[in-house]
């Protein structure tokens, strides 16, 4: 079968985009997603996202690694589908949505997509390092010369050895100004170094106010694909009406045969 799909990245997180609201799509091939996935011999990728229907709201995220597994939540992503349904012409300036995490709801202003994320009622601390859940696991650790940090070899040892099959996105994070952080993120699933991560980004602000690198609810995140800024709220809750804003652009439309 021939499949229409769309390439949109996010501060450098690329996505296969595939609108499959009639279902036709074989999701449950691993093979094929890693293939189409595959920078060499598909059409190249950090992830796989198929928009399909929902009962009650916009439309449904579903999101798949590179490696063809199922993936949870994913903010650049997210922003990136909120993008592709304007572009369908499914939402116009506010869309609700569901992921593998839940509701989640999205501004769109002059191209820059205002997402939602889930609150974060708890961070784990541990020795040197954060834990915690952005809607996918991530650890935070601060690093000194994070240019020449050797994130995938580091990453790689943290991500098996520490959180063990099933893994943890690894984030590796620098103190740039008052408010300004650089990061570099390990991804499990993709299973390399991404050149923008949003949960991980959102993880990244979190923790640094957690640990009271900075007292400001807004901060500006530098990832190597771009900038993105967090907004929230912590109150007795935890952290709370967290905003992930950011670009989410269309790259290109095409075919393949499967």
């Amino acid at each position: 079968m021939t499949v229409t799909f769309y390439k949109y990245q996010g501060t450098g997180n690329d996505f296969i985009m595939i609108d499959n609201r009639i279902g036709e799509f074989p999701k449950a091939d691993k093979k094929l997603i890693s293939f189409l996935c595959d920078r060499r011999f598909g059409i190249g990728a950090d992830g796989l996202i198929l928009l399909e229907e929902d009962n009650s709201l916009d439309f449904k995220m579903v999101y798949y690694n590179s490696d063809g597994n199922p993936g949870s939540m994913c903010g650049n992503g997210g922003r990136c589908i909120v993008a592709f349904a304007q572009f369908l012409g499914i939402v116009d300036k506010n869309a609700e949505f569901n992921a593998a995490d839940g509701l989640h709801r999205a501004t769109i202003d002059d191209g820059i997509i205002s997402l939602h994320m889930q609150n974060v009622p708890e961070i784990m601390a541990k020795p040197n390092c954060l834990f915690l859940n952005t809607g996918s696991p991530h650890h935070v650790q601060m690093v000194s010369n994070l240019d020449t940090y050797n994130v995938v070899e580091e990453g790689a040892k943290l991500r098996y050895g520490i959180y063990g099959e099933g893994g943890s996105n690894i984030n590796f994070v620098e103190q740039t100004s008052d408010n300004d952080f650089s990061v570099r993120t390990y991804e499990r699933g993709v299973e390399n170094e991404t050149l923008s991560c949003g949960t991980g980004v959102t993880a990244v602000a979190l923790g640094m106010h957690y640990w009271g690198k900075t007292n400001s609810e807004k901060l500006n995140i530098l990832t190597k694909g771009g900038d993105l800024s967090i907004r929230f709220n912590k109150d007795s809750e935890g952290y709370t009406n967290i905003r992930l804003d950011g670009p989410a652009k269309q790259v290109f439309k095409g075919t393949i045969e499967i």
